[in-house]
């Protein structure tokens, strides 16, 4: 069968290498009789042929899911920060970063404190918080959950796009009242919500005991007088709400903050509200943090990450390009023979080096071609299957692809696979026909 297939290509090869001969320049039908005999050489050696395509899928279809990935992620982590208002800093004792306190608080935040602060040029609005964390039992189902105990009228200056589902209410003045975020009302694996509105949920608790120290645990009923719907805000979305003298008394705080939000008149006065705050009480006892920092360092980290895992999506791509210089190097090998009998009845040396680098562009094209489909549905996959916040609104960044980048990609694959074939090809276009013949 292989004897076969090489006559009947060799016949054709014979029967172009006249026309060439007659016309001294190839025409259209020329071009296609050479594709014809490129893909026939692939099809005749379809094994080696199908892995040196695969690995041209792979790396461009990991460099199309890679990008498709990292512009859905930065997309939905912007949305996120869209979701906080623009005119907010969170303001904690000691010096604070984005993974938290780097060490003991230098500063008590208290009353004296926040009305200091209230008190500044352009400030609306001073939030203070408590900070804990809840046991949670509704009906039997226990999950733990983060508190942020402050005045519950004031959620919406933090997270202005606020809502409540139908039935809720907030009631500032109610000890044991509740209002829980969606992720917590909707928890993942549960076929019925966690908590609705109205249903009483025990709450336990654990704080140290001011004459001992020794840690203490105790217990609460609270209602849920409201169940916040989705809000894009995880600060919000996984955290219960209770008013801030509960959560004083529940966690032995003292009137001593955790943390507080300070809302400037407008996005303008943030600079010059942060640059008051840490005057007064000094950038090295006082952490403050503003939606832009927070947007500026995560795509400061996401660009890092995304340039990194491009960098080993471009290294396979390379390694296909190595797959494509061994697979023609071993066709020229293979074809010695037929390559002298072309060269002895006429074929020049463009001829046979259009044929190789027509059978690379071919392995380019299939295999960049099917890599885009293979990238944006793997891509696809990976982030459906990935795991998410749960809740109404669960955690799902989805997949963009941008045609440019796509386009970009596909380019890379073809002029690789075509650069790989220069080498093989040339060797192929500058065999002797007397020794080609002779082995």
């Amino acid at each position: 069968m292989k004897d076969n297939n090489s006559n009947r290509r060799r016949a054709s090869s014979v029967s172009l290498i006249h026309k060439s001969n007659q016309k001294r320049n190839y025409n259209n039908k020329n071009l296609k009789q050479i594709f014809i005999l490129s893909f026939d050489a692939l099809k005749e050696r379809r094994a080696r042929s199908a892995l040196t395509i695969l690995m041209v899928i792979v790396g461009g279809g990991l460099m199309i899911a890679i990008n498709g990935m990292s512009a859905g992620q930065s997309a939905f982590v912007n949305k996120q920060l869209n979701t906080l208002a623009p005119n907010i800093m969170f303001v904690s004792s000691g010096q604070h970063g984005f993974r938290g306190p780097s060490g003991p608080p230098t500063i008590v935040f208290n009353t004296e404190v926040v009305n200091r602060i209230k008190s500044l040029p352009y400030v609306q609005q001073v939030i203070p918080e408590y900070q804990g964390q809840l046991q949670l039992n509704a009906m039997g189902n226990i999950e733990n959950a983060q508190v942020m105990g402050m005045d519950p009228t004031k959620v919406a200056l933090i997270s202005p796009s606020m809502q409540l589902v139908p039935g809720s209410s907030i009631q500032a003045n109610n000890p044991t009242g509740m209002l829980v975020g969606d992720t917590i009302a909707n928890l993942p694996g549960l076929t019925t919500p966690f908590v609705t509105v109205g249903q009483t949920v025990k709450a336990t608790y654990s704080f140290a005991d001011p004459t001992t120290g020794k840690l203490q645990t105790a217990s609460r009923s609270f209602i849920v007088t409201g169940v916040i719907q989705p809000t894009g805000n995880n600060q919000v979305d996984r955290a219960v709400i209770i008013n801030e003298a509960t959560a004083n008394s529940l966690f032995h705080k003292a009137g001593k903050y955790d943390s507080m939000a300070v809302a400037a008149l407008s996005p303008d006065y943030v600079n010059a509200v942060q640059q008051e705050v840490t005057n007064i009480y000094d950038s090295n006892n006082i952490g403050v943090i503003t939606p832009k920092a927070i947007l500026q360092t995560r795509e400061q980290f996401q660009s890092g990450k995304s340039s990194f895992i491009l960098d080993i999506a471009f290294i396979s791509l390379l390694v296909d390009a190595v797959g494509i210089v061994t697979t023609l190097y071993t066709s020229v090998n293979e074809r010695i023979k037929e390559i002298g009998t072309m060269k002895a009845i006429g074929a020049k040396n463009s001829f046979i080096l259009s044929l190789f680098m027509s059978e690379a562009l071919l392995i380019g094209l299939m295999g960049s071609t099917l890599g885009i489909l293979m990238g944006v549905m793997g891509a696809y996959i990976m982030t459906e299957f990935a795991p998410g916040g749960g809740g109404a609104a669960a955690t799902h960044v989805s997949p963009i692809f941008i045609p440019h980048d796509i386009l970009n990609v596909w380019i890379l694959s073809v002029i690789l696979s075509l650069a790989a074939g220069i080498f093989p090809a040339w060797k192929a276009s500058r065999l002797s026909p007397l020794e080609a013949l002779r082995r």
